[in-house]
């Protein structure tokens, strides 16, 4: 019982990744809502353990059709992941991950795309630690004129946390991205701010209310420019099995989603955006999506 509460406690303590700080947040302004499309996801998983994830959408507007193919196969006594992805662009691509050998925390991933029509090919190396406070990676695209460099790291302690992340190209040696990230994390609370190479700005705060209800605001101004976007959203589960969203931002677009669970493995998200601006002329969005999982 001790070991698994220390052990907890140690997970607990490890930071985000920097892509996923205010992560809460966003998912409750994202999740549950697909307008414009009509989706429809698939996973299963093989009695040898390989994972097939098939999805497909068709653009209600422009009527074009997508569809990703991808296969995972996970090798857990070396920590090795292997990952094959096929897209209806011709795209062929290849991942392999490598987690916890070298040294516990370090994930290395090997990744590689290949486009049979054009014959351009593209490589990218990442690292990944992570340990108690603290939470890094280094990407490296690999381009025959230089490679591009990605870095990130977000330390946290007592629920604080801060990040930096940059992305510096060599071909050209200059810095092309250079982002800082403070929040504040509880368990049922979360507070994230950012400043995107020191002219946009942003903000959330996330909240669960009960065991029912989450909430969430976001605010984004550029320097130099007066407009300033905002926006709430909220996430109420109406019972085990179906929950509603619900968002709105200063440019009066409503967006509404319901998602039913139909069955163990199957489910159903209906979503609508609205302009609340103009309702009498149309342009509204109707998105239908479902995820089968077996």
């Amino acid at each position: 019982h001790f070991a698994h509460v220390y052990t907890c406690a140690w997970l607990m303590a490890v930071p985000p990744a920097y892509a996923d700080l205010g992560k809460s947040a966003k998912d409750i302004f994202n999740k549950g809502y697909g307008f414009g499309l009509v989706k429809l996801d698939v996973k299963t998983k093989s009695s040898s353990g390989v994972e097939f994830k098939t999805s497909g959408s068709s653009n209600v507007d422009t009527s074009k059709v997508t569809g990703t193919l991808e296969t995972k196969y996970k090798w857990a006594e070396y920590g090795l992941t292997f990952t094959e992805k096929w897209t209806t662009e011709n795209t062929l691509g290849t991942e392999v991950c490598v987690e916890d050998q070298i040294t516990k925390g370090l994930k290395l991933t090997f990744e590689t795309t290949f486009s049979p029509n054009t014959g351009k090919k593209s490589g990218k190396v990442k690292t990944a630690y992570k340990r108690e406070y603290l939470n890094a990676g280094v990407d490296v695209d690999l381009d025959f004129a230089g490679p591009t460099i990605h870095g990130a790291a977000v330390a946290g302690y007592e629920g604080w946390l801060a990040g930096y992340q940059m992305t510096f190209d060599t071909a050209k040696s200059k810095m092309t991205k250079s982002n800082f990230a403070v929040g504040y994390k509880t368990g049922d609370f979360q507070l994230h701010t950012n400043v995107n190479d020191g002219s946009e700005f942003g903000g959330s705060i996330y909240q669960k209310v009960n065991d029912d209800l989450e909430t969430a605001v976001n605010l984004a101004w550029t320097a130099g420019n007066n407009s300033t976007s905002f926006g709430i959203a909220a996430k109420y589960q109406l019972d085990s099995s179906a929950s509603i969203s619900a968002k709105v931002n200063n440019a009066s677009l409503v967006g509404v989603g319901y998602t039913q669970t139909l069955r163990p493995g199957m489910k159903l998200t209906l979503s609508a955006l609205v302009d609340g601006k103009n309702i009498n002329a149309g342009g509204h969005k109707l998105g239908l999506g479902l995820e089968l999982e077996a």
